[in-house]
């Protein structure tokens, strides 16, 4: 079996080098980029977070979500780089003057050309406009016409469609007891984290989204969310530098428990997951 060893004139322009890895190429252009996706590159490429003055322009006709804005930078210049997010599989798609409504933790990276807003549903962000996006999903994604009901964790995102809203059958209603929600996060249980976020507490035949009208669902294989990973922190392993033991506690309130304050748009991940 012979190995492919790819370099910048063998690498794909803007796709997949395998299931799990995407190639961008920039030629002095721009992309939104989630911290953490990308795993190399070659060329002259730059990484700036949201707040760089420089970029105040762009940002501004592009990037509407400040709950997000900690997890974002821009990649600027002019190579290739490689997109990836833990062996999940990884694609791209196109809009054409349409809107599309992903999963906050499954957006891997955008064209300026789309703006991005925060959606109306916690835990998802709302693509608008005309470009090319890239996504992770926990096995491949299938695109299914409404009206149609899914489980929330399956859910990777829905285009051109209104907003769904939540199904219980009647029994999850009954052991609801009323009302699933507490007054906050911390005393929330199962059901009341499930009411709030589609995530956790009763299966997918008990509770899920329903949609109705025109336009397209988006679903992964899988009924498990891809888990949520912290970014832009060193990571508290051994044999990473400035990570590891003897490298600060673990019960900091900065990002993997680094012991360090947490900044402006670094929240946690309950908050910046699901807007709560």
């Amino acid at each position: 079996m012979t190995v492919p060893v790819f370099d910048p004139a063998t690498l794909p322009a803007d796709g997949n080098v395998n299931p799990y890895t995407f190639c961008v190429e920039l030629q002095g252009s721009q992309w939104f980029l989630q911290k953490g996706k990308m795993i190399a590159y070659y060329g002259q490429i730059e990484f700036n977070g949201i707040g760089h003055g420089a970029l105040e322009r762009l940002v501004r006709t592009s990037f509407h979500s400040p709950l997000h804005a900690g997890d974002w930078v821009v990649a600027q210049g002019s190579g290739k780089m490689l997109l990836a997010d833990r062996a999940f599989d990884v694609n791209s798609f196109d809009l054409d003057d349409g809107n599309l409504t992903i999963r906050a933790g499954n957006l891997l990276a955008y064209q300026p050309s789309l703006a991005l807003k925060q959606s109306i549903v916690p835990g998802f962000l709302t693509l608008i406009g005309t470009g090319k996006f890239v996504a992770a999903s926990n096995g491949p994604v299938v695109f299914m016409e409404p009206p149609m009901r899914v489980d929330p964790q399956a859910l990777v995102g829905w285009a051109d469609c209104p907003s769904p809203c939540h199904h219980y059958d009647h029994g999850y209603v009954r052991r609801a007891g009323g009302t699933p929600w507490s007054s906050g996060v911390e005393s929330l249980g199962a059901g009341g984290l499930r009411a709030m976020t589609g995530i956790g507490g009763a299966s997918g035949e008990e509770h899920q989204f329903e949609f109705v009208g025109a336009g397209t669902v988006l679903l992964q294989s899988s009924e498990t969310l891809m888990p949520e990973q912290a970014t832009g922190a060193v990571p508290h392993e051994p044999g990473v530098p400035g990570g590891g033991a003897g490298h600060g506690g673990t019960g900091g309130q900065g990002p993997l428990g680094s012991g360090m304050p947490r900044m402006p748009g670094q929240l946690g991940d309950l908050q910046r997951r699901f807007g709560l």
